[in-house]
């Protein structure tokens, strides 16, 4: 089923992501979301992730599309102009990818490129209403096209974001864009997430909460320390610090976030960060 009807059908939808590789020996990595078939309703491509150089994310997703899963295509507005976010548009049209997250990218700076001049000839946003126009028959100059696409649009919001207001406002303006559905930044705190949905529920537009892969009590406090709008409570790093075994602990956390979501979100993102062969994992210990 294509994400935008598991969206429209109210079920709960479950998506991953995928991190191309840097180089072109892809379809070894791509054995490694064979056991998400059936098991996930979508895997972002991502878009150059952290401002790291890798293999395009439209290339990606024609090859997760081809491997037999729903691919999400990451664009982000760091790296190109209109021009070239349009053409992007299209060209995934032309191969069948109708799901397309937009996003503004990490700064540059946290990349291995950091020399790499930002474009952002548009925001966020102008991409939601450009990919929109295109739906409706013209570029962003008004000219007409030879065929038009069809797109289902995600974006980001960062539910923990403090102050919490100025993310609700960029949010409802996505939504006015065009944002068919959201993904979060890791949640971890439940109670702070529950005080986000009351806040946005008017918006009505279905939000999939993020579940990130904490891989060890290490990983956790250089979260805390670099991540901005990421906070690991102090409960899940003990957790960690006494574990035996945090691949079990990471799974365990992650799968019981994913049943205290299930009632306030329509669905989950899960952050692997190369760790897709533990979804399934995951999926099966939070009862999906």
């Amino acid at each position: 089923m294509a994400l935008k009807d598991v969206l429209k059908s109210g079920r709960f939808a479950v998506t991953t992501d995928f991190i191309p590789p840097k180089g072109t020996n892809i379809r070894e990595e791509l054995k490694i979301l064979h056991p998400l078939r059936g098991r996930v309703d979508g895997v972002n491509a991502a878009d150059n992730q952290s401002a790291v150089m890798s293999l395009s994310s439209l290339a990606a997703s024609y090859l997760i599309k081809e491997e037999g899963l729903e691919p999400i295509l990451q664009m982000v507005c760091r790296d190109r102009n209109r021009l070239a976010l349009q053409s992007d548009l299209l060209g995934a049209a032309a191969l069948g990818i109708e799901n397309v997250l937009v996003l503004s990218g990490d700064h540059q700076s946290l990349g291995d490129h950091p020399g790499a001049k930002r474009v952002f000839d548009i925001d966020s946003v102008q991409l939601l209403q450009v990919a929109r126009r295109l739906e409706g028959g013209t570029d962003m100059s008004g000219n007409r096209l030879k065929g038009s696409p069809s797109f289902c649009l995600g974006a980001a919001v960062n539910p923990s974001s403090t102050p919490l207001e100025p993310q609700i406002m960029k949010m409802a303006k996505k939504v006015a864009a065009g944002a068919d559905f959201f993904q979060t930044q890791p949640v971890f705190d439940i109670e702070a997430f529950a005080d986000f949905v009351g806040k946005t529920r008017h918006l009505s537009v279905p939000v999939l909460a993020g579940v990130f892969l904490v891989k060890s009590a290490k990983m956790a406090h250089f979260m805390n320390k670099n991540v901005p709008g990421v906070t690991i409570p102090k409960f899940i790093l003990d957790e960690f610090e006494k574990s035996t075994n945090p691949v079990a602990t990471s799974i365990e956390i992650a799968a019981r976030l994913i049943r205290d979501l299930r009632d306030l979100s329509q669905g989950v993102h899960i952050y692997t960060i190369h760790w897709e062969d533990k979804v399934p994992l995951v999926l099966d210990k939070a009862g999906l």
